[in-house]
């Protein structure tokens, strides 16, 4: 996963934001209102996206994405739309429960879909923005309201999304690892020997 993408200096227009089927989202955890919103004066983050489903191990390429930050009200949420045909990919906001982190270029997104977790790669075109993106997503995500009116349900949620991803990265590496051990099993038996008949 390469980085070839061109940022723009032109400030986003503002318009409204497209009305969206709910199954043409992927696990937000926050669905679009039917309501027009307005994005701000926000340079969007153009971005490559890839996405790790539940229960599997490698990446599969989406293609280029642009991340905009949408505000209503005293509410922002991160939007991620395809660059060609400006459909809307996933959305981030505090209704998400999600765990954002920093890879290199990359900002890796996972999010809770009850037990199982669904992964983004966002792939940003330098490290400035970069943690331009992972400022956004956590700006938009923190649960301000959950953290003043009652911290510890706040810590107890957060470290319940830590425990779950770090379950399932333990999970896939475990599963990478039988996966090596058989194919250095099988590299390491002699196809060509005869066989032994009694």
């Amino acid at each position: 996963m390469d980085v070839d993408g061109m940022a723009s200096d032109q400030p986003a227009t503002l318009r409204e934001l497209p009305q969206v089927q709910e199954t043409s989202i992927i696990h937000t955890g926050l669905p679009l209102s039917n309501g027009a919103q307005h994005r701000e004066s926000f340079r969007e983050i153009p971005v490559k996206v890839h996405i790790r489903r539940p229960d599997k191990d490698s990446w599969v390429y989406v293609g280029r994405a642009t991340v905009s930050l949408d505000t209503t009200g005293h509410t922002s949420q991160v939007v991620v739309r395809m660059t060609a045909t400006d459909k809307v990919l996933t959305v981030f906001g505090e209704s998400s429960e999600l765990q954002a982190e920093k890879r290199g270029n990359f900002v890796v997104v996972g999010c809770l879909d009850g037990p199982k977790v669904v992964s983004w790669s966002l792939n940003a075109l330098n490290a400035s923005e970069t943690l331009r993106l992972l400022a956004c997503i956590e700006l938009a995500c923190y649960r301000c309201k959950q953290a003043i009116a009652d911290p510890r349900s706040h810590h107890r949620s957060r470290r319940r999304v830590e425990r779950v991803i770090k379950d399932d990265r333990r999970k896939r590496h475990r599963r990478r690892q039988e996966q090596e051990a058989m194919i250095d099993l099988f590299s390491k038996q002699d196809l060509n020997a005869p066989e032994d008949h009694p």
